[in-house]
C-alpha cells in the first residue's frame, strides 16, 4: 500500500479505538483490552479487505466475517459504525437494555454482523459452515474468523480446524489475535499454546505470522491468504492487549472492565493526541 493509504488506515484505527473506549465507558462494562488489540485488524478488514456493502448488509455475495471472540465486539461495532452500517451514536448505548449493540454480537439485531457469537470456539465452527456452503454453491465470497489466543484453548477450535482442512476450505481464513493475555492471566501460564504455528500446520493449515499492528504486514498476510489453494489459512497476529491506551497496554486487568470517568478522559485525550499526530503526518504526504 502507498503512504497515504497506510496513514488513512492508521487514522481510522485510532477512531475505532476511541469508539471502543466510548462504548465500554458508557456501558460501564465490557472488554476493552482485546478490542483495542484487534483494532488495526478490524480496520484493515472493513476498510481494505472485505468485499461488503453497508447499504446492503445481507448481500448474498458479500464476504463473511465472524468474530469468534465475541466479547470483543466493541471493536467490531466501532468498525461497522465508521464504515456506515449504523450511526456512530449507537456506540454510546452499548450493552443497554433494548439497544442495538449488545455485549456479544447479535446477527438478528445488528446490521453487518454475520454470526451471533460469544461462546468461545463456536464462531470458527460457524465460519467453517459458511465456507463449505460457499464451496457447495460455487460462490466467490471468502470467510474470515477472528479468535482470541485464550480461545485457542477450546477443543472446539481444533475440531473446526480438522473440519476446515478435511474439506480443503481455501476460502477460509482464521485470524488469531495473539496478545498473550486472557481473563485469568498470561496465556502461557494458563494453558500454553506454543508452538501454535506448528499445531495449525499439523492440522493442515497454511500459517502466516505477523505483527498485528503493522499494516504492511497485515496486507501481505491477507494477500498471501487469498493465493493459497487447497487448504485453509491462519494468520497469527502478535498484538498488545489494550494497544493505544498506555495505561491499559499489556495489563491483564483491562481484559473485562470499564474505565471510570478519570480513566475514560485520560484514554480519550491520549487517543485524540495520537490522532492529531497521525493527521499531521497525513497532511505532509504528497499525492
Amino acid at each position: 500500500m502507498d503512504k497515504r493509504e497506510k496513514a488513512e488506515l492508521k487514522i481510522t484505527a485510532n477512531k475505532v479505538r476511541q469508539l471502543i473506549i466510548e462504548g465500554v465507558f458508557n456501558a460501564k462494562s465490557g472488554h476493552p483490552g482485546g478490542s483495542l488489540s484487534a483494532a488495526d485488524i478490524f480496520t484493515y478488514l472493513y476498510f481494505k479487505e472485505l468485499n461488503v456493502d453497508p447499504k446492503n448488509p445481507k448481500w448474498a455475495d458479500r464476504d463473511r466475517f465472524v468474530l469468534s471472540k465475541g466479547h470483543c465486539c466493541p471493536g467490531l461495532y466501532a468498525a461497522l459504525a465508521i464504515k456506515g452500517y449504523f450511526p456512530e451514536k449507537e456506540i454510546k448505548s452499548l450493552r443497554h437494555i433494548g439497544a442495538m449493540l449488545q455485549g456479544h454480537p447479535d446477527m438478528k439485531g445488528t446490521p453487518g454482523v454475520d454470526m451471533s457469537s460469544g461462546s468461545l470456539g463456536q464462531g470458527v465452527s460457524a465460519a467453517c459452515g459458511m465456507a463449505l456452503a460457499a464451496k457447495m454453491d460455487n460462490a466467490s465470497y471468502r470467510v474470515y474468523a477472528m479468535l482470541g489466543d485464550g480461545e485457542c484453548e477450546e477443543g472446539q477450535v481444533w475440531e473446526s480446524a480438522m473440519f476446515a482442512a478435511h474439506h480443503n476450505l481455501d476460502n477460509l481464513c482464521y485470524i488469531v489475535d495473539y496478545n498473550g493475555l486472557q481473563i485469568d492471566g498470561k496465556v502461557s501460564e494458563v494453558a500454553g499454546l506454543e508452538p501454535l504455528d506448528k499445531k495449525f500446520e499439523s492440522f493442515g493449515f497454511e500459517v502466516i505470522k505477523i505483527c498485528g499492528h503493522c499494516f504492511n504486514q497485515i496486507e501481505e498476510a491477507f494477500e498471501k491468504a487469498k493465493s493459497v489453494k487447497g487448504k485453509p489459512t491462519v494468520i497469527i497476529a502478535e498484538t498488545v492487549k489494550g494497544k493505544g491506551v498506555s495505561y491499559m497496554e499489556d495489563q491483564v486487568g483491562w481484559h473485562g472492565k470499564a474505565p471510570n470517568q478519570e480513566q475514560y478522559e485520560l484514554a480519550l485525550n491520549e487517543l485524540k493526541e495520537q490522532q492529531k499526530v497521525l493527521e499531521a503526518q497525513l497532511a505532509e504526504i504528497k499525492d
